[in-house]
């Protein structure tokens, strides 16, 4: 059967490595100005991440191409900053060329699969409200505000079931 839709590129969430390093570092680059101010540096993120008892940290591909990174906050350890006991989304980066792509959306899709066959079904995240802000991302997707804030970043709340990571991943 032909069809005249374009392959969508598969996205994958992959270790950090020597090999990609770099090249997940240097997307922070392609960043508006705006975002770069919303969102940490890649390599920060990746270093604080390795003094954390409860960061996990990947990047993300479409197919072989790095597009982004994500990292979640998975436990009580609130001597790195995030005073949540729960699972929180951390860093969400999708690099500028990339954005827009369905990408973000596949890989919050990954993170909640993984999550739901763990048996958790709830994860939360904050941003800011500035120009540039991932808040109308996150709406979308279907994270609430609890109206709790981080600093001035208001917290956002999805349940989800194993149904919402396929419907994410479509």
């Amino acid at each position: 059967m032909h069809t005249n839709e374009p392959i969508q590129p598969e996205v994958t969430l992959r270790r950090i490595t020597v090999d990609n390093v770099e090249e997940i570092c240097d997307l922070s680059r392609t960043l508006s100005p705006e975002q770069r101010g919303l969102v940490a540096d890649n390599g920060e993120s990746i270093a604080v991440a390795h003094y954390s008892e409860d960061a996990w940290f990947r990047a993300i591909y479409a197919d072989d191409i790095p597009v982004g990174f994500i990292m979640l906050h998975t436990g009580p350890d609130w001597s790195d900053g995030i005073d949540f006991p729960g699972m929180f989304l951390w860093r969400l980066m999708i690099a500028g060329p990339y954005q827009g792509k369905g990408y973000g959306r596949k890989a919050i899709g990954q993170v909640l699969r993984n999550l739901a066959v763990r048996g958790v079904c709830e994860l939360y995240t904050s941003c800011g409200e500035d120009p540039g802000s991932p808040m109308p991302f996150y709406l979308q997707l279907g994270f609430i505000p609890t109206g709790e804030f981080y600093d001035d970043e208001a917290e956002l709340r999805l349940e989800f079931t194993a149904e919402t990571a396929r419907a994410l991943l479509q």
